[in-house]
């Protein structure tokens, strides 16, 4: 497999940022495994779906911070599920997390947010795991898209758990507003569920207009990331991208 760039910091003042998106379960599965996998990506930020929500989550998405080498930024219960983790390399500048609206008997759903810097290069940041009812994902979709913009930043990338697959409308919705990552430069796997379960790809990684993709898939075959892991870890495959930042 094609080496994905390693994160750096260009003369121009560009940077290359590893983003992975990742549902983990709620940390039901093997955690140790996990961490693992985390690390084995070497990411500058994740983009968590299914943190713990409830008895002593923040301890547990402190946990998880900790042994993976990263830092809480957002997110966790606060949004509903979807949370932000960061190496060091990132100065966090601000951070949201948005509950969206609920529909009776469904989960409630929200987003985790944060505008991280970079240097002189400055990033958006979205974590979502959309609905599993077409209609109420749809919307989802067009409110991720509303506040993708309301972020105020020139880059920004939003991933997760789209609980659609790319011929989806939802899909279609966000990867026509935006690069969709896999479609732009494909790298490594394309379909995220669990290895032996229905091929699908349900989960993605989207970035605006001006952040150049230069590699997004499931990292299999990573250096230190093994196939036991990546089954042990939860019930879906993770996706790492290889973003190119401009200075703002």
């Amino acid at each position: 497999m094609q080496d994905l760039p390693e994160s750096a910091t260009e003369p121009d003042g560009s940077v290359i940022v590893r983003v992975l998106s990742y549902n983990i379960r709620s940390m039901r599965d093997d955690t140790a495994a996990l961490a693992r996998v985390i690390q084995a990506c070497r990411p500058d930020v994740v983009c968590v779906q299914e943190a713990p929500r409830f008895f002593r989550w923040r301890k547990a998405a402190a946990r998880l911070a900790r042994t993976s080498g990263l830092m809480y930024v957002s997110g966790g219960a606060t949004a509903s599920g979807p949370m932000i983790l960061s190496s060091l390399r990132a100065h966090v500048e601000r951070t949201e997390d948005v509950l969206l609206p609920r529909t009776p008997g469904l989960h409630q759903r929200g987003f985790a947010t944060a505008v991280l810097r970079f240097g002189r290069a400055r990033l958006g940041v979205l974590s979502c795991h959309l609905s599993i009812e077409d209609w109420e994902r749809y919307e989802q979709g067009r409110l991720l898209l509303e506040q993708l913009s309301a972020m105020d930043v020139p880059y920004a990338v939003a991933a997760g758990d789209l609980n659609d697959r790319p011929d989806g409308r939802t899909f279609g919705l966000l990867a026509e507003a935006l690069q969709d990552g896999w479609t732009t430069k494909p790298w490594g796997r394309e379909h995220t569920t669990r290895l032996g379960d229905p091929l699908q790809r349900i989960d993605a990684v989207f970035a605006t207009e001006g952040v150049e993709v230069l590699g997004c898939g499931v990292p299999m075959g990573l250096p230190q990331l093994s196939e036991r892991d990546l089954r042990a870890a939860t019930d879906h495959l993770p996706v790492l991208a290889a973003l190119r930042v401009p200075a703002s």
